[in-house]
C-alpha cells in the first residue's frame, strides 16, 4: 500500500531542493544589491515591484491559479481532446491578460508616480516596467500549465534555471549602472523566467486542434470564474504590500523601506519551500477530492504535519540567528531589521499551519469566500501597521504581521470547521503545542536572559530539530525519504 504522505513527501523534497538552490541565487542578488544600492535602493526596488504586481493582479485574472485547478480537472478526465483544449484556452487566455497589463501600467505610469513618490521623476521607469508585467502574465500560464499537468520535476529546474540566469545576467546591471539601472535589472530577472518556464511547457505534447478564438474564449469561461474571484484575493494581497510600503515611505522614508523589504524577504525564504510543495502537488489533489470533505480533511491534516515539520527547524534557526542573518544577507545599514524579522517568522510558522486549510476554498471553488477571508485578514494587516508604526516605529509592522497571520489563523479555521466539519487531528494538536512552545520559548528568551539567550536558543533549535526529522523519519519511512533524495540527486542533475 502506497504510503499516504508519499506524495506530500515527494513534493516537498523535490520542490524543497529546487527552492533552497532559487533562494541561494536570490540571496546573492540581495547581497549585492544591498552592497550597492543600499537601503534606499532595497526601498525602490521593493515599492516597483508592488507596483507591477499590483497591475499583474488586476491584469491576470487568478489565471495561474485557477489554470492549474482546470488543467488538473482536464487531466483527470484523460480525455485528449478536452486537455487540449484547455491548454489553448489557457495559454491564449494569458497572452490577452499580458497585453492588457502591459497598456494598462504603461498609461497609468505616471499618475503611479505620482501617488506613490508625489512628483513623476519615476513615469518613465515605470512605462518601462510595463514589460515585465506581460512577461509575468505569459509566465504564470506556461507554470500554470505545468503545475496543472503535475510534472514536478520540470517545475523544479525551471525554477532553478530562472533563477541562476536571472541572477547571472541581472547583477552585471546593477554594478554598471547602480541605482539607475534597477528598472533593466527586474527586466533581466523577468525575461529570464519567462524564457525558461517556455522552454518546459513546450515539452508538454498534446494533441493538434484547430479552435477558433471565438471556441478559445468559450472554453475559458470556468477559467476565468473562479479566476477573477482569485483575482480579487491575489489584488487584496498586492494592494496591500503596496500600501504598506507606501505607509513607511510617507511615514517613515525610503530606507525604512528598504529596511521592511529586507526583513520581509528574509522572513519568507522557508516557507517559500512549503507554499511551492503545496501548489505543485497538493492543491490539484485537494481539487480533485474537493467533493469529499473526510478525504479533504485527511489530506490537509496530513500537508499541515508536514508543513509544520519542516517548517519550524527553519524558523528557529531564523530567528536564533536573526542578527547573523541581517549582517550576511545585507549589511550592517539593515541590522534595524531584526526586531522586525523575528516578529514575521513567528507569523510564518502560523502561515505553515493555516494556508493548507486556506486551499479547499480554492480547490472548492469557494470564490467568495476567500475573497471574504482575505478583505478581513489584510484589512486587519494594514490597520495593524498603521497602528504600530505610529506608536512603536519600524518595528510595529513585524508585529502587525504576526497579529495578522493570528488572525487569519483563526478565521480560516473556524469557517472550515463549521461548513466542512474540518479539525486538526490529535496528533497535529500534540506537535503544534510542543512545536509551539519551542518557538515561544526562543522568542521569549532575549527578553529575559540577555547573556545566555544564544545558547539556550541554539539548544532548543537542536532538539527541536531532532524531534521534527525523526517525526518525519516515522511517518515516511527511512526508505522512502533516501529514495526521494535519490531522485531529487538524479532529476536536478539532468539538463531537461
Amino acid at each position: 500500500m502506497e504510503n499516504p504522505y508519499g506524495r506530500i513527501m515527494k513534493s516537498t523534497f523535490v520542490m524543497g531542493g529546487s527552492s533552497v538552490i532559487t533562494i541561494v541565487l536570490g540571496i546573492v542578488r540581495n547581497k549585492i544589491l544591498a552592497l550597492i544600492l543600499g537601503p534606499s535602493g532595497m526601498g525602490l526596488t521593493g515599492i516597483y515591484q508592488s507596483i507591477t504586481n499590483l497591475i499583474s493582479s488586476i491584469s491576470g485574472l487568478g489565471i495561474g491559479e485557477s489554470g492549474v485547478r482546470q488543467i488538473a480537472v482536464a487531466l483527470g478526465t484523460d480525455d485528449q481532446t478536452k486537455i487540449s483544449r484547455t491548454i489553448v484556452a489557457l495559454r491564449r487566455t494569458a497572452l490577452l491578460s499580458g497585453i492588457s497589463g502591459f497598456f494598462l501600467l504603461f498609461v497609468l505610469s505616471k499618475k503611479a508616480s505620482l501617488l506613490t513618490f508625489g512628483n513623476s521623476a519615476h513615469e518613465i521607469d515605470l512605462a518601462i516596467l510595463s514589460v515585465t508585467v506581460f512577461f509575468g502574465a505569459v509566465s504564470a500560464g506556461q507554470i500554470a500549465l505545468i503545475q496543472g499537468m503535475q510534472r514536478i520535476k520540470d517545475l523544479a529546474k525551471l525554477g532553478i534555471l530562472g533563477a541562476f540566469f536571472g541572477t547571472v545576467f541581472s547583477i552585471p546591471i546593477i554594478y554598471l549602472f547602480k541605482e539607475r539601472g534597477i528598472v533593466f535589472f527586474l527586466l533581466m530577472v523577468s525575461a529570464m523566467s519567462i524564457i525558461t518556464s517556455w522552454w518546459y511547457s513546450r515539452k508538454i505534447r498534446v494533441i493538434s486542434l484547430v479552435i477558433s478564438w471565438r471556441a478559445s474564449l468559450l472554453e475559458a469561461k470556468p477559467l476565468l470564474s473562479l479566476g477573477v474571484a482569485l483575482m480579487f484575493g491575489s489584488l487584496i494581497i498586492t494592494a496591500t504590500q503596496y500600501f504598506l510600503r507606501l505607509i513607511v515611505v510617507r511615514s517613515l522614508g525610503l530606507g525604512a523601506a528598504g529596511i521592511y523589504q529586507a526583513s520581509s524577504m528574509l522572513s519568507a525564504v522557508y516557507v517559500s519551500i512549503l507554499l511551492n510543495a503545496m501548489i505543485t502537488d497538493y492543491y490539484p489533489r485537494l481539487s480533485a477530492l474537493s467533493h469529499n470533505d473526510s478525504e479533504c480533511k485527511s489530506l490537509v491534516n496530513r500537508q499541515v504535519e508536514v508543513g509544520m515539520l519542516f517548517a519550524v527547524p527553519g524558523v528557529l534557526t531564523t530567528m536564533t540567528f536573526a542578527p547573523l542573518a541581517i549582517q550576511l544577507f545585507y549589511s550592517s545599514k539593515f541590522m534595524v531589521a531584526i526586531e522586525i524579522l523575528r516578529w514575521q517568522i513567528l507569523g510564518v510558522f502560523l502561515q505553515a499551519v493555516s494556508w493548507p486549510m486556506g486551499f479547499i476554498f480554492r480547490a472548492k471553488g469557494e470564490g467568495k469566500l476567500f475573497v471574504l477571508t482575505e478583505v478581513l485578514h489584510n484589512s486587519a494587516y494594514i490597520f495593524f501597521s498603521w497602528i504600530g508604526i505610529k506608536y512603536l516605529g519600524l518595528p510595529g509592522i513585524g508585529m502587525a504581521f504576526f497579529g495578522m497571520n493570528l488572525i487569519y489563523l483563526a478565521l480560516i479555521y473556524l469557517i472550515v470547521r463549521r461548513k466542512y466539519e474540518f479539525s486538526f487531528s490529535s496528533i497535529n494538536i500534540r506537535i503544534l503545542l510542543i512545536l509551539g512552545t519551542a518557538l515561544g520559548m526562543v522568542f521569549l528568551s532575549p527578553h529575559f536572559l540577555h547573556r545566555g539567550h544564544l545558547f539556550v536558543n541554539l539548544g532548543i533549535t537542536l532538539a527541536t530539530c531532532v524531534f521534527s526529522i525523526r517525526k518525519i523519519i516515522d511517518i515516511g519511512g527511512t526508505g522512502l525519504i533516501l529514495s526521494f533524495l535519490s531522485r531529487l540527486k538524479s532529476g536536478l542533475s539532468k539538463s531537461g
